[in-house]
């Protein structure tokens, strides 16, 4: 028996195209399922707290990096429910940081096929993340492409880097790696990673692994603003990393501070909350695997 949870909106029809692939899969296999489609924000969450109260739950979930976190934030009980991703959203990033298949057949065969393995995720006291949550420019982008009314997709989310680029600010954080002295730094960018990329494929990350019990954390630190363009090509190739205003720490704990007006993102999720308060888990949540 299998529930899905489907997010209609995600991809632009891609997720109703998976769903309708899903749903003949299993029928034709005479394996049972339930279909549970959202219908407004945070209503996976909800979803998956109930299928999760079943005893055993197998839970398939078609949509993008949003509607795999709320169903993340919906587990009550890791012990009993095993999850199966169907990624058709725009970006999928985190699943290109993953051996998840991309091709809605090949995800079922691995759903179907039973083998189960884990993946880690970040707990941040009040909510998870499963990919990457941060603060800076990729969170300012973040609010821009949010407020603007034009483009979609990839292009929005260039069209919005390139006019925050334009408009830089550096943020003032305070950083701590598993329970060091917070220190004060102005950055451009902070990302504490679970998966490797953010924006549909930039590899903010490039040296994380899923299931590796660590979290990495990038601190990219001001910069002058004649080497901001330059910096951003080598963020599309993951050189970022290489460069003297990079400091990646890998540690079990991070906890950052906004100390101005910057908003923080976990999995694309603006929030105003101005602290993370980050912990790995490893070992923990059930997926299928290959």
């Amino acid at each position: 028996m299998y529930d899905i949870i489907v997010n209609p909106l995600a991809g632009k029809g891609k997720a109703k195209k998976a769903l309708a692939f899903c749903e003949k899969y299993l029928s034709d296999r005479n394996l049972e399922y339930t279909v549970h489609v959202t219908e407004r924000a945070m209503h996976a969450t909800f979803l998956a707290r109930e299928i999760n109260k079943k005893p055993l739950s197998n839970l398939i979930i078609i949509g993008g990096d949003g509607t795999f976190n709320e169903v993340l934030n919906g587990i009550t009980d890791f012990d009993t429910i095993t999850i199966g991703f169907v990624p058709s959203g725009t970006g999928n990033d985190y699943v290109k940081a993953t051996d998840i298949p991309t091709e809605v057949k090949e995800c079922m065969e691995v759903i179907v096929g039973g083998k189960v393995g884990y993946t880690d995720f970040i707990d941040m006291k009040d909510k998870r993340c499963l990919n990457v949550a941060g603060g800076g420019m990729d969170t300012d982008v973040l609010v821009k492409y949010s407020e603007m009314k034009h483009f979609s997709g990839k292009i929005k989310y260039y069209v919005s880097l390139i006019s925050v680029l334009l408009h830089l600010k550096f943020h003032r954080v305070t950083v701590s790696i598993d329970g060091s002295e917070p220190v004060e730094k102005r950055v451009f960018l902070i990302s504490i990673a679970n998966g490797k990329y953010i924006g549909g494929g930039m590899p903010i990350s490039p040296n994380s692994d899923t299931k590796d019990g660590v979290l990495d954390v990038v601190v990219v630190t001001e910069i002058p603003g004649k080497k901001v363009f330059g910096l951003l090509l080598k963020f599309l190739k993951g050189k970022h990393i290489e460069e003297d205003c990079t400091t990646v720490y890998q540690c079990k704990k991070a906890r950052i501070e906004m100390l101005d007006e910057g908003k923080t993102q976990a999995d694309g999720e603006i929030m105003d909350r101005k602290v993370l308060d980050c912990e790995i888990v490893h070992n923990v949540l059930r997926t299928f695997v290959k």
